[in-house]
C-alpha cells in the first residue's frame, strides 16, 4: 500500500508478483506524485504543524542574518540546507537530492543531474532570529553565482567533507569570501562517513586556508560509529535518537566523571585551549580570563567566551568549528544555533557608504531571472531604508526610474507577496526591466545627489558625467569566458527567437557572452565551462523551445610576446575636403606584472593636452587590437604598450586616431618573438598504492609535472601540474588502471561514474589553472564521442559530466 498526500495511489498484492512487474507498476506511478511543494498557505500553522511564509517574523535589525552555504562538489551544501528548512518549520518532509525533491534545487536541469545550478535564496526564522539564507552551486561553472552572492552576504557556513577536508572549490570559494571580507562558520559534514576524519580535516583548514580554527565541537565517534557532538563550550554531549527519523529529538546531557571520564578529560583539554585561542585573539577576554579565572579556566562563564567568539569572527580573526551529518539529520540544529549566535547582523558590518544616505533608500540588485508570468524577478540587498510595492526607484547605473509593482518574499521558487521589507534583508522585485546585476538602487534621483553631495563628490568635471550621479555600489567582478562554440538555430527565421533567449539569460547569467563571428557571421556561445554552456542549451530548448545547434567545444587559449620591440605608423586620409592625419610611434614589451589586458603608458615627450583629447580612442585601440593575436588569434595578455610620439593633424576625427594606433599595436606584436600560453592546471590524485604506478605512466604521457606524492591514510595522493590540454579525456586512460581513483584539479572539475557488478564508485575531480605554461604542443582540437554504457563494467561519461571554469 502506496500513499502520497493522505491519498491512497494504489495498492498491489507484492507476495505473487515478479520484481520487473512490480517495477513497472511503480515506475507508472510517478506520474502521480505532486513533486512541487507549496508554501503560499494563509498565515499561521499548516498541516502537521508547518509554518506559513506569512507568518516570518520581522525582527529588529540586530536579530537578522544573512548567510551563504558555500562549499566544494557533493560537500553537502543542498542537503544542510535541506535540513535547516525542514528544522526551523517550514517544510513537512526532508528532501533528497538523489530523489531531485529538495526546495532549493527546483530547476528541471538541478532535480536530474542532482547538482546545484543557480543560488536559491530562503527566509526562515530560527528562535525569534530572522535568517535570510542562500545556497549556492559547488560546481566551477557556476562559481559567478557564488561571487554576486556573498557580494550581500553578512556572513557565511563553509561545509567541508570530513573525509577530503580542503577541496579544490574549498580554496576558490574561501578566496572569494576574503574578497568580500565575510565572516564564516566551517561545518565538518559527513562524519559518519567511510574514512571521515575530524583532525585530518581540522588540519587541513589550518594549512591550506591559513585560518585558525576554533574548535567548538568535538565528535563523538566516526564513520559509522558517528552518534553525536560534544558541546566543548558548555561541556555538554549532543545524543540523536536514533528511533527518530529526522532527527528532531536529540537529548542534551552534560559530561560527568561518573559516566564519560575519558570524553570529560578530552573536552576540558579542547576548552582549555578554546580560552587560550581566544585569548589570544581578543583583548578584552584576555583581560577578564587573566584577571579573575587565570587559576581555573573550567570557571569561565559559556557566555562570556561565545561573546568573546562572537567577537573574534566577526574581526575574521578565527573560524568556529563544528561537526555533525546533515544527511543522517545530526548536528544540524546545533549549526543554527551558532549562526544566530556568532555571525554578525547587518548593523554589526561596517558599510561605510551608508553615512551618506541618512536612512534614505540604498540597495543592490545582484540577481535577475525571469518569469513566464511576472516578467523580470530582481533580488535587492537593502543596506538602508524601507522598501515598498508601487515604489519608484532610481537606478544610478541605468541613470533611470522605474517602478516597483510588487515586493515578494523570496523562498526558492515559491514568493510570497509581503506589504514592505526593512533594512538589512533580502527581496525580490517585479517590474523592473532595466535593472541588471551590480546596479545601485536608491529612493530618487535627488537622493542620490545629495548623498553625493555629503560624500563630497558632487562637483561637476569637464568632458566627464557628473560624478553625483556615480555613487555607485560596488558591483560584482564577472569572470572572462574560458570554453566557447558556435550556437545555431534550426532555420533563419528562429534567429530572431534565439537573439532574444540569449539577451534574457545573458541578463540572468552575465558570465555568458554572446558574439558574432566577424569572419563566419556565425552566434558564438562563450561560457565558463562545458556543462555551463550545456545547461544554457537545454534552458533555450525547455523554456524558449527551441532546438538549436552547438558546434565543437574549444578552449581559448593566450598569447604573449618575449621581447620589447618598436613600431610606427602613418595614416593619412582626405575624405571630402577634410584631411585626417595621424601618426603614432609606441613601444611594446612583456608586462611586468600578469595581466589580462594591455598596460598602457605614456611618455614623457607625449602632450598631456593630446592625451586628454584622445585619450579614449588610444585605450580603445590597444585594447581591441590585443584581442586578437597574430599566431592563433587568441588575446593577447601580460603586454605593457608605452606610446612615444602621437601626431594629429587639426580636424581628424578619433576614429582615425583608433584605426592608426590599433594598427601600430598590431605591427608591433608581429615584429615581436612571440609565444602561446596554455593554462597550466594544478592536479591532485588520490589513488589507492596498487595503482600509482600506472597513475604516474599515464600522467608523464600527457607531459604532466609530478611535484609531490604524499601519504594520505590508506591512499596515496599524487600532487602536480599538467596542461588543460591533456585533461579533456584524463580519465578515460586513468580509469582504466584506477577506477577508484579520486581527482581534483582546482577549477577544472570531471565528475566520473564507474559501475561494476560489486560496487560503485564516483570519483571527483576538480582543476584550478596554476599559471600560464609555454610555448605549447599544440595540435589540432581533439574531437570524440563520448563512450555509452554498454555493460555493468564500463565507463560512464556523458557530456554533462565534464566542466571548466576560469583562468
Amino acid at each position: 500500500m502506496f500513499a502520497v498526500s493522505n491519498r491512497k495511489v494504489f495498492s498491489v498484492p507484492l507476495n505473487t508478483m515478479c520484481y520487473c512487474k512490480i517495477k513497472a507498476i511503480l515506475k507508472r506511478s510517478k506520474t502521480r506524485v505532486p513533486l512541487r511543494r507549496n508554501y503560499s498557505s494563509p498565515a499561521g500553522v499548516i498541516g502537521n504543524d508547518v509554518k506559513s511564509l506569512h507568518s516570518i517574523i520581522s525582527p529588529p535589525i540586530e536579530k537578522i542574518r544573512n548567510i551563504g552555504i558555500m562549499a566544494h562538489i557533493d560537500a553537502g551544501k543542498t542537503t544542510t540546507t535541506e535540513r535547516i528548512i525542514y528544522y526551523s518549520g517550514y517544510t513537512r518532509s526532508l528532501g533528497d537530492v538523489d530523489d531531485g525533491d529538495t526546495v532549493t534545487d527546483f530547476m528541471a536541469q538541478e532535480r536530474e543531474r542532482g547538482i546545484t545550478i543557480q543560488s536559491a535564496a530562503v527566509t526562515f526564522d530560527w528562535k525569534g532570529y530572522r535568517v535570510n539564507l542562500i545556497d549556492t552551486p559547488g560546481h566551477v561553472d557556476f562559481t559567478l553565482e557564488v561571487e554576486r552572492c556573498l557580494r550581500v552576504l553578512d556572513g557565511a557556513v563553509a561545509v567541508f567533507d570530513a573525509s577530503a577536508g580542503v577541496e579544490a572549490q574549498t580554496l576558490t570559494v574561501w578566496k572569494q569570501a576574503d574578497k568580500h571580507n565575510i565572516p564564516r562558520i566551517c561545518f565538518l559534514n559527513k562524519m559518519d562517513k567511510t574514512g571521515a576524519s575530524f583532525n585530518y580535516a581540522v588540519e587541513s583548514i589550518r594549512e591550506k586556508l591559513k585560518a585558525k580554527p576554533l574548535i567548538l565541537q568535538l565528535p563523538i565517534g566516526e564513520a559509522r560509529t558517528f552518534q553525536g557532538v560534544v558541546d566543548v563550550v558548555n561541556k555538554e554531549k549532543l545524543l540523536w535518537n536514533s528511533n527518530s527519523g529526522d532527527g528532531k529529538d536529540f537529548e542534551r546531557k552534560p559530561l560527568l566523571k561518573t559516566s564519560d571520564p575519558e570524553l570529560l578529560k578530552e573536552t576540558i583539554e579542547a576548552r582549555n585551549s578554546l580560552i587560550e585561542q581566544v585569548a589570544d585573539l581578543d583583548d578584552e577576554f584576555a583581560d577578564l580570563v587573566l584577571g579573575e579565572f587565570s587559576d581555573n579556566f573550567d570557571l569561565v562563564p559559556a557566555e562570556k567566551l561565545q561573546t568573546a567568539i562572537h567577537r573574534v569572527t566577526l574581526a575574521r580573526a578565527a573560524v568556529p568549528v563544528l561537526c555533525g551529518s546533515a544527511l543522517k539529520n545530526k548536528g544540524v540544529q546545533p549549526l543554527l544555533d551558532a549562526v544566530t549566535m556568532y555571525l554578525p547582523s547587518p548593523e554589526e558590518r561596517e558599510y561605510g557608504f551608508l553615512q551618506w544616505y541618512k536612512g534614505d533608500l540604498c540597495a543592490l540588485a545582484f540577481k535577475v531571472l525571469h518569469d513566464k508570468q511576472r516578467g523580470p524577478l530582481v533580488f535587492l540587498r537593502i543596506y538602508s531604508g524601507t522598501l515598498k510595492p508601487q515604489l519608484a526607484i532610481h537606478n544610478v547605473n541605468r541613470n533611470c526610474t522605474e517602478r516597483m509593482s510588487r515586493l515578494l518574499l523570496p523562498f526558492a521558487d515559491q514568493h510570497v507577496e509581503i506589504p514592505s521589507l526593512t533594512a538589512g534583508n533580502i527581496a525580490l522585485t517585479v517590474g523592473l526591466k532595466q535593472t541588471a546585476t551590480g546596479d545601485t538602487i536608491v529612493s530618487s534621483k535627488s537622493s542620490a545627489l545629495a548623498a553625493a553631495r555629503r560624500a563630497g563628490r558632487g562637483e561637476k568635471k569637464p568632458g566627464k558625467n557628473n560624478e553625483a550621479e556615480s555613487l555607485l555600489l560596488a558591483g560584482v567582478e564577472i569572470p572572462e569566458p574560458v570554453f566557447f562554440c558556435t550556437i545555431e538555430p534550426p532555420s533563419v527565421a528562429k534567429q530572431p527567437d534565439l537573439d532574444h533567449a540569449l539577451d534574457r539569460l545573458q541578463r540572468e547569467d552575465p558570465s555568458l557572452k554572446v558574439r558574432i563571428d566577424p569572419d563566419s557571421g556565425q552566434t558564438v556561445l562563450c561560457g565558463m565551462g562545458e556543462l555551463h554552456i550545456e545547461i544554457i542549451h537545454d534552458r533555450i530548448k525547455r523554456e524558449y523551445g527551441l532546438e538549436t545547434y552547438l558546434g565543437p567545444l574549444q578552449v581559448a587559449y593566450r598569447e604573449t610576446i618575449l621581447n620589447s620591440v618598436r613600431a610606427t605608423d602613418t595614416l593619412d586620409r582626405t575624405l571630402g575636403d577634410k584631411r585626417h592625419f595621424v601618426r603614432a610611434e609606441l613601444e611594446a614589451r612583456p608586462g611586468e606584472a600578469p595581466s589580462s589586458r594591455a598596460v598602457i603608458e605614456y611618455a614623457d615627450c607625449v602632450s598631456e593636452d593630446l592625451v586628454q583629447a584622445s585619450q579614449e580612442a588610444i585605450e580603445n585601440a590597444v585594447h581591441s587590437a590585443c584581442l586578437q593575436g597574430p599566431l592563433l588569434g587568441s588575446p593577447v595578455q601580460d603586454v605593457a604598450i608605452t606610446l612615444h610620439s602621437l601626431m594629429i593633424h587639426p580636424g581628424t576625427s578619433t576614429t582615425m586616431v583608433n584605426a592608426c594606433v590599433s594598427r601600430c599595436v598590431q605591427k608591433a606584436l608581429k615584429k615581436a618573438e612571440k609565444q602561446v600560453l596554455e593554462p597550466l592546471m594544478s592536479l591532485e590524485v588520490t589513488v589507492t598504492g596498487d595503482y600509482l604506478s600506472p597513475v604516474l605512466a599515464d600522467l608523464a604521457q600527457r607531459r604532466g609535472n609530478i611535484q609531490e606524492i604524499q601519504t594520505r591514510q590508506d591512499s596515496k595522493v599524487v600532487i602536480g601540474f599538467v596542461p588543460l590540454a591533456e585533461m579533456m579525456f584524463f580519465l578515460l586512460g586513468i580509469l582504466n588502471c584506477a577506477p577508484n581513483a579520486d581527482f581534483r584539479l582546482g577549477y577544472f572539475c570531471l565528475r566520473i561514474l564507474y559501475l561494476s557488478s560489486h560496487e560503485s564508485s564516483r570519483p571527483n575531480c576538480s582543476a584550478q589553472p596554476e599559471k600560464w605554461f609555454g610555448p605549447s604542443a599544440l595540435g589540432p582540437w581533439k574531437h570524440g564521442k563520448m563512450p555509452r554504457k554498454k555493460t555493468c563494467t564500463c565507463f560512464v561519461l556523458s557530456k554533462s559530466d565534464v566542466l571548466f571554469i576560469g583562468w
